[in-house]
């Protein structure tokens, strides 16, 4: 059941032949932006603004930017811990991105998340989430409310490729093969599962997404170099559960050019190797290759790219501007946020009694 783009020049795919000259330029704007606020996330990271995890996602760019693209109200999505890219995808704001690394009462979820709990329920973004497809049956509930309602829409779920061997997971297979649920959920296959390589954590005939053929759901495998090639299949997938009500499970080969998390030393001289990162920055980076695309089609020259960068690359510094100087939470609201009917005083949280009745 496996499905392919059915174009080999992506760029003329109708969803992407269709994209205007303004259009071609958000989408290459929206990965610089990305590329930047991770490097300054390191930046502050290393003098020891930022504390905890920090997963960052340079190297997988196209993937966030390419899928968001093609959200329209009624769609959603929800990811795991490396949420920077997806969240400024939807159109979260890098101050408060940046000021929720820092702890400070002026970030996404008040200081109280930070790197892997991003969140934006206004712009249909459901967070980042640190426990291991943890994400897959809240993106499935997602999908499920969407077919309840009657709404027209898809919850897009992504995961990482160590995700895939997850118990959980295969339930949400199941589920949304069984009840014909429109879900999406995109594997960013970027080879390694913290320090393990695929090869190593996996096993698979073809690649991870096949293993959709034994719940009786469509799959594909694309590349995520060419951002045009990620809206291609993500576009058919979104089809599929929009018109069909039907799942799919799309990977998405991509790969991370910094560790597993910023605390992961070992990641050029235990499990990899620099020789790797480099090749894959000379011949896979999804920013270059689109730039250099678009300077063949005439809609960027070098120099306007450089003042995308310089742009990007302003915004983010501005935005650890503004998180230094932001306040940390008060004390007291350490109690808040904690229970939904609490913090509204519902007749639930004003008694206690959350779940079970005397």
């Amino acid at each position: 059941m496996a499905t392919a783009v059915k174009t080999t020049d992506f760029a003329k795919a109708p969803v992407n032949s269709k994209l205007t000259k303004e259009q071609k330029i958000t989408l290459l704007t929206e990965m610089v932006r990305i590329r930047r606020f991770e490097t300054e996330s390191l930046r502050q990271y290393h003098a020891k603004k930022v504390g905890g995890f920090l997963h960052l996602y340079n190297g997988q760019e196209s993937v966030a930017v390419g899928s968001v693209s093609l959200m329209g109200d009624d769609d959603h999505v929800i990811t795991a811990y490396r949420d920077h890219g997806h969240a400024l995808a939807v159109g979260m704001t890098m101050n408060e991105c940046m000021a929720e690394l820092y702890g400070k009462a002026t970030g996404c979820s008040k200081g109280k998340g930070g790197s892997m709990h991003f969140f934006a329920p206004d712009k249909n973004y459901w967070g980042g989430h640190g426990i291991v497809a943890g994400q897959t049956p809240l993106g499935l509930g997602l999908a499920y409310a969407l077919k309840y309602k009657g709404l027209k829409g898809a919850a897009l779920c992504f995961l990482g490729d160590g995700a895939v061997n997850q118990g959980c997971f295969y339930e949400c297979l199941n589920m949304a093969s069984l009840f014909k649920i429109p879900v999406i959920f995109i594997i960013e296959n970027n080879g390694y599962s913290m320090g393990t390589s695929l090869s190593r954590s996996s096993a698979f005939k073809g690649c991870l997404a096949e293993r959709a053929e034994g719940f009786d759901m469509a799959w594909a495998k694309c590349s995520g170099t060419d951002i045009y090639e990620v809206r291609a299949a993500v576009q058919e997938a979104m089809e599929r559960a929009h018109n069909e009500s039907k799942p799919t499970l799309l990977e998405i080969a991509t790969y991370r050019y910094y560790g597993h998390s910023v605390a992961d030393a070992m990641h050029t001289s235990g499990y990899r190797q620099k020789d790797e990162i480099e090749f894959y920055k000379q011949h896979h980076d999804p920013i270059q290759h689109y730039k250099r695309r678009l300077v063949e089609e005439g809609v960027v020259t070098e120099e306007q790219f450089e003042q995308i960068e310089e742009a990007a690359k302003a915004e983010a510094e501005a935005a650890a501007l503004f998180a230094d100087e932001s306040p940390f939470p008060p004390e007291e609201s350490i109690t808040q946020d904690v229970y939904f009917e609490v913090d509204r005083q519902t007749e639930a949280g004003r008694t206690g009694r959350h779940f079970f009745n005397d």
